[in-house]
């Protein structure tokens, strides 16, 4: 199932929630690391994408520059049919919302909406997925970039993987945080979500989320 309401139009409010849980994460920003983990991949590097599925089952960042201006890109809501989640917090009207773990111990905040506040970089939707990280880690996107890595969200439907994103994960004692956008620059939209979890794997709850949500794409 798709969220029905329309893109709204700003990342702006979306950032400054974000950094309110982050600051109650323990400024997980700050807990990015200082090196370049050595499996990242720079926007200009081939990533290791599945390369054996038909045409039109991915969408990676190239294939981003090929959809029509008009294109309609939105998260699906696999999570709610899904017992192992519940609704925190509901649509905020600027495209966030919040799911989490019915035990309490991870959330996944969603957004979807215009990059009007991204610097983005037209024709480099890698480069652009950074730079809506940036905007909420309030971090500049060159740092981002040096630290990021190529990972994907579902296409279509959930497990499929399929779409090029980028990623941040942390560490702060127990909880492990894990943030992933991907902006299309064709469009001028853009997605992200954060997995929070104060015990237990980010990575893994992530992997799971990709099991039931897919980034729905509508010429």
């Amino acid at each position: 199932m798709t969220r029905t309401s329309s893109i709204p139009l700003r990342l702006a409010a979306t950032a400054i929630a974000v950094t309110g849980v982050l600051s109650l994460s323990g400024c997980l920003y700050a807990q990015i690391p200082a090196t370049s983990p050595t499996d990242a991949t720079s926007p200009s590097t081939e990533t290791d994408a599945p390369v054996d599925e038909a045409p039109g089952s991915t969408l990676t960042f190239a294939e981003g520059l090929d959809l029509a201006d008009d294109t309609y890109i939105e998260w699906g809501d696999g999570l709610m049919a899904d017992d192992g989640w519940k609704t925190v917090s509901p649509d905020d009207g600027n495209g966030g919302w919040t799911y989490g773990t019915v035990d309490g111990t991870c959330t996944a905040r969603f957004w979807q909406g215009y990059t009007t506040d991204v610097p983005v970089v037209d024709g480099d939707d890698s480069a652009s997925s950074d730079a809506i990280l940036g905007v909420l880690l309030q971090t500049p996107t060159s740092e981002v970039t040096a630290l990021a890595t190529t990972g994907e969200f579902s296409y279509m439907a959930g497990g499929s993987g399929g779409v090029e994103m980028r990623q941040v994960a942390g560490v702060d004692g127990s909880r492990t945080w894990l943030m992933a956008a991907r902006a299309f620059t064709q469009t001028g939209v853009g997605l992200s979500v954060i997995v929070d979890c104060t015990a237990g794997d980010a990575e893994a709850t992530m992997a799971a989320i990709n099991e039931e949500n897919a980034v729905v794409v509508t010429p």
